[in-house]
């Protein structure tokens, strides 16, 4: 069981009618057809409102590299564009836990803390990246728990960014590896904690991403979580999916 028995509440305004759900994009310079879909989202979606759960980048190494031009700097700009429209809310995810209130000032984003219950259309939905129930994967959580202290972060970011850089490389080319391997295992939400989580929130139905196994999940007793897709567009058949919340419930759009 995770310690977690305090739930941050988002009141929505009433005036929302459909809020966009996504998370685990992993957007990155080398995958030009997803971060184009993302383009193109932001500057089309009819949401009232976006939350990102988790990984919108495949790694961020630290907020100052958006003020250099490039591929951060170019995602601040198309986020900023689109918050002109509706609010654009974060929640960190596993990858990019680093992105901090100097890149979402520049995005025009809104930090979320990790769980969330959303208030909307006289429902409580219980949001959260994911990752922080995965207590299967211990290796895992312990090193989460390492990289989360502000010491780390600290001794992390007062590296020069083009080391930070180059560590994010190894870190990518690794994961990949890890990825590719056939006999991995992959640790799943697990159920108790979940249920432990929504019972404390009195939330009915937990939403998150990170095990990129998108589904729709019966926990007994009323309860359920739905998992989120991740985002490939590259990929056949291709992935970019949002969660759409509305007044008759929760529905999934394939933009591709």
């Amino acid at each position: 069981m995770t310690a977690q028995t305090a739930f941050t509440e988002f009141l929505a305004p009433p005036q929302w009618g459909t809020v966009d759900l996504l998370s685990d994009l992993h957007l990155h310079p080398g995958e030009p057809e997803t971060l184009q879909a993302w383009r193109s989202y932001l500057q089309t979606t009819p949401a009232d409102a976006l939350f990102i759960l988790g990984d919108l980048f495949e790694v961020w190494v630290g907020d100052d590299a958006a003020l250099e031009p490039g591929f951060e700097a170019d995602c601040a700009d198309w986020l900023r564009e689109a918050a002109k429209r509706r609010p654009i809310f974060f929640m960190a995810g596993n990858r990019d836990f680093l992105l901090g209130q100097a890149f979402a000032a520049q995005a025009g984003i809104q930090l979320l803390p990790d769980p969330l219950v959303l208030v909307l259309h006289g429902e409580r939905w219980l949001l959260s990246h994911g990752d922080l129930l995965c207590l299967d994967d211990a290796d895992y959580l312990a090193f989460r728990a390492q990289v989360r202290t502000a010491a780390w972060q600290d001794d992390f970011l007062a590296r020069p960014l083009a080391e930070r850089r180059a560590l994010a490389r190894h870190m990518r080319t690794q994961s990949e590896s890890r990825k590719a391997d056939p006999r991995a295992v992959w640790a799943d939400v697990d159920a108790e904690a979940a249920v432990a989580w929504l019972r404390s929130a009195r939330a009915r139905t937990l939403v998150h991403g990170h095990t990129h196994k998108p589904g729709r999940h019966s926990l007994g007793g009323q309860l359920e979580r739905l998992v989120l897709s991740d985002w490939d567009v590259a990929a056949s058949p291709p992935r970019a999916q949002v969660l759409c919340l509305t007044p008759t419930g929760a529905q999934r759009v394939d933009l591709r």
